[in-house]
């Protein structure tokens, strides 16, 4: 059963927030064109609300023609998103304002218009760096307003410094030439107390044809940061001091035991490879972890047969790129306790039959 939390949470000053759905058919926009303005999609709901609370909760707002609470087409779980189609434009139009924001359990649920994807509304998210540490995210979206309409925008901090900027964020704008326009005029630009050039470029999705190579380029800077513990494909941790609980194993070896076989997006979303945990973590420990970032729709945890102990790394599956990779961002390198994890996009060999 889902409750409802609290009610209605303050609006961004860009209105409701969009989000790009690997694979999927639609993106959402604060605005609309004539044939979309009675179909909503709403983002982030939480994994075991049922399509009968999904349907009853934007019932009570106006006549339905049709709603989908999107499942996994294997497992049948809730992929955290949804579609619903109203009779009535006005209630569509009411269903933004009246539930977009809304938090149910630990999720903040987002509605929105949703509208045919194009190539003027795709590809349109920048990835920012070298941005001033005590730039916020209210003065990096009045800094990229100037450029067109800001859809969502997001600061990574840092989880060990009580939050701190890392000087990154992301900027999804309306339209793709939107967002090339911000390149020509902020790329290598220096905002106000900013010591340094910013550089301001598209955050695309890693292609299966790149993403070995992004894979391997995460490997080998983790393996230059831990002394060594994580090398790609064959070769073996190589420092037991680190890691004295886990026998050796090779990321090949590791990655074919989660059942998945991919360098990038599911069906399902985009898989997360979480090395380091404790033999005592849990399921629970990785919703908690990924939780904030996003919409998690699943998480494994890899245990020993014999003792139900973890193996020391574990599955998660993030139903968007671009929370993923900012899941990524902020969590490799993050304490655990006593315990430094390692996070990456999961990658696995391909096997010939």
């Amino acid at each position: 059963m889902v409750t409802i939390i609290s009610t209605m949470e303050t609006q961004v000053s860009n209105g409701p927030s969009g989000t790009s759905l690997p694979n999927g058919p639609v993106i959402s926009t604060n605005g609309s064109t004539d044939d979309s303005k009675t179909n909503l999609i709403v983002n982030y709901l939480p994994q075991n609300m049922t399509q009968e609370e999904f349907k009853s909760l934007f019932g009570s707002i106006g006549e339905i023609e049709s709603c989908k609470l999107v499942r996994d087409k294997i497992t049948g779980q809730s992929l955290g998103y949804g579609f619903v189609n109203y009779v009535d434009p006005n209630d569509a139009d009411k269903a933004i304002n009246t539930l977009n924001g809304l938090k149910l359990q630990t999720k903040t649920i987002k509605v929105s218009y949703a509208r045919p994807s194009s190539a003027s509304i795709r590809d349109a998210n920048l990835y920012v760096s070298g941005l001033p540490k005590t730039m916020s995210q209210k003065d990096m979206e009045q800094l990229f307003s100037q450029y067109g309409r800001i859809i969502t925008s997001r600061i990574l901090v840092d989880q060990v410094t009580a939050g701190i900027s890392r000087g990154v964020g992301f900027i999804r704008f309306d339209k793709r030439n939107e967002a090339e326009e911000a390149i020509k005029g902020l790329n290598g630009q220096k905002p106000l107390g900013a010591a340094e050039p910013i550089t301001v470029k598209f955050a695309n999705n890693p292609s299966q044809k790149t993403g070995q190579a992004l894979l391997t380029q995460l490997y080998q800077t983790a393996a230059r940061r831990y002394t060594g513990p994580l090398h790609h494909q064959t070769q073996r941790f190589s420092s037991p001091a680190l890691f004295p609980r886990f026998s050796p194993i090779t990321i090949d070896s590791m990655t074919s035991l989660a059942g998945v076989n991919l360098t990038g997006p599911t069906g399902a979303g985009w898989c997360i490879f979480v090395y380091n945990l404790s033999p005592e973590a849990d399921e629970s420990v990785l919703w908690q972890l990924f939780g904030p970032f996003g919409a998690v729709t699943n998480v494994k945890v890899i245990r020993d047969f014999t003792t139900n102990k973890c193996k020391g790394f574990g599955f998660v599956t993030m139903t968007n790129y671009d929370e993923a990779a900012m899941a990524i961002a902020s969590l490799n390198g993050y304490r655990l306790g006593d315990r430094v994890l390692q996070v990456s996009f999961k990658t696995s060999k391909q096997h010939k039959a």
